[in-house]
């Protein structure tokens, strides 16, 4: 089964694993399942890295070459995906968030993460 990590859960991944919960670590460290994460969390990594973000402190460089040699495979963002936010309910303001949850609509991957709000998005989503 495929999963497009939010990007929370893939610096906790990368960085604080025992913020995972076991549940959560289970699902990554499963073999059947294919771990995506989207450019648009390398995106967010830089921009709030760049502002500062003690929670964002980490090269999003470094961060995408070890996502991508770990086998995460990435997923771009297109002109579909962005103009399909439009679509969304108002129910989160975070524009990485929600062109996440648009992603995981559009190319059918559940979307993994921490954050309650963002599970109340209908769609293929996933809340630990």
């Amino acid at each position: 089964m495929r999963f497009l990590l939010d990007t929370q859960v893939l610096l906790w991944a990368a960085g604080v694993p025992e913020r995972l919960s076991e549940d959560l670590r289970d699902l990554i460290d499963d073999p059947g399942s294919e771990l995506v994460f989207s450019a648009a969390s390398v995106w967010e990594v830089a921009i709030k890295n760049g502002l500062g973000r003690e929670d964002f402190r980490v090269d999003p460089r470094l961060l995408r070459r070890a996502l991508l040699e770990n086998g995460y495979s990435e997923l771009a963002v297109s002109g579909a995906h962005a103009a399909g936010v439009d679509m969304l309910p108002p129910i989160h303001k975070d524009p990485f968030d929600r062109i996440l949850v648009t992603q995981a609509a559009m190319e059918e991957i559940t979307l993994v993460t921490a954050d309650p709000v963002v599970g109340r998005y209908p769609g293929p989503i996933r809340v630990f």
